[in-house]
C-alpha cells in the first residue's frame, strides 16, 4: 500500500464520474475495480440522497463507503447501513424553508425514497427523472417540516441562485452549511455536513491519513473535499473559479476524465 500514489480515491458523481446522460462508462468502472484490487479504497461522495446514489454505488461494485447529502450522511457500501449522520433541528429547517418561501422559489426536503416539495413545477419533474426518487407535493414546506432534516434543496434560475447563495450564507452563518452542486441548486445542510468534514470522518474510520486521499469534483459543494484531500483534482468542466483552489485539473466527465487521470497516475507513471 505504501508504494501506491494514494491509498483512497473519493469522487463526486454528477458532472464528475457520471457522464451527462447519467451513466458510468465501462472504462471508469474497470479502472476503479482495478484500483480496488490493489487495495485502494473507493469512496463516492455526492449531494444526492442515499437512494439516489445506491444504484451507482452498486454499479461501481467496489466502494468501501459512500457520502450522501453533501456529507450529512455516510453509508456502508455493502450493507447500505448508516454509519454517521448530521441533521439540523426542526426549528432551523423551518427557518430555511421560510427563507425559500420569502424568495418564492421551489424547495424540497427528503425522507427515505421520497422528496417532498412545495410547488408543482418543472423542477420537481426534472429532479424525479434525474434522481430516481419519487416526489410528493406537500404545499408549504415550512409547515410540513416537523422533525430534524439532513438537507433542503431550492431551485431557481442561475442568476437568482447566485444572489440567494450570498444572502443565505450571511443569514445562516455558523448555523448551516450552504452550497451549490449545480448553478441552479441552492443546498442547505447541517453546519458540519460538508464533504470535507465527512472525508475526515471516513479517513479516521479507515485508518488512512487525509494526505493519502485523492479527490475529484466539479462544483462548490466539492471544494471542502478537494481541499481536505492530499490532492484535489478539478474536472475541466468544473466551475472556473475553483481552478486556483485545486491542485490539478483532469479531463471532463464526458471524456472519462477521472479514469484517464487514474490510469496515468497508477499505471503509465509506473508505481
Amino acid at each position: 500500500m505504501s508504494s501506491l500514489p494514494f491509498q483512497a480515491i473519493v469522487f463526486d458523481l454528477d458532472d464528475t464520474l457520471l457522464r451527462d446522460d447519467l451513466t458510468i462508462s465501462d472504462r471508469t468502472i474497470m479502472t476503479l475495480r482495478r484500483l480496488s484490487n490493489l487495495g485502494v479504497r473507493i469512496i463516492p461522495a455526492s449531494g444526492r440522497a442515499k437512494l439516489s446514489m445506491k444504484s451507482f454505488v452498486d454499479q461501481i461494485g467496489c466502494a468501501s463507503l459512500y457520502i450522501s447529502c453533501n456529507g450529512a450522511e455516510i453509508w456502508d457500501a455493502m450493507s447500505h447501513e448508516l454509519l454517521h449522520a448530521e441533521q439540523f433541528s426542526t426549528q432551523l429547517g423551518q427557518e430555511i424553508a421560510a427563507f425559500g418561501k420569502a424568495h418564492q422559489v421551489y424547495a424540497q426536503t427528503y425522507d427515505g425514497p421520497f422528496f417532498f416539495y412545495n410547488e408543482e413545477s418543472v423542477w420537481a419533474e426534472r429532479y424525479a427523472a434525474s434522481s430516481m426518487l419519487t416526489g410528493k407535493y406537500v404545499g408549504d414546506l415550512e409547515v410540513y417540516i416537523q422533525e430534524p432534516r439532513s438537507k433542503i434543496l431550492m431551485m431557481a434560475s442561475e442568476e437568482k441562485i447566485s444572489s440567494m447563495l450570498q444572502e443565505a450564507r450571511q443569514r445562516f452563518q455558523d448555523r448551516v452549511s450552504v452550497t451549490c452542486s449545480k448553478p441552479y441548486f441552492l443546498e442547505f445542510n447541517p453546519l458540519r455536513a460538508t464533504k470535507g468534514i465527512a472525508l475526515s470522518w471516513a479517513a479516521e474510520q479507515l485508518g488512512i491519513s487525509l494526505s493519502r486521499f485523492l479527490a475529484f469534483g466539479d462544483s462548490l459543494n466539492d471544494l471542502s473535499m478537494l481541499q481536505a484531500a492530499g490532492r484535489g483534482v478539478l474536472m475541466s468542466n468544473g466551475r472556473p473559479e475553483l481552478r486556483s483552489l485545486c491542485d490539478d485539473v483532469c479531463g471532463s466527465n464526458q471524456e472519462d476524465g477521472v479514469a484517464a487521470y487514474l490510469e496515468k497516475l497508477y499505471w503509465e507513471e509506473k508505481i
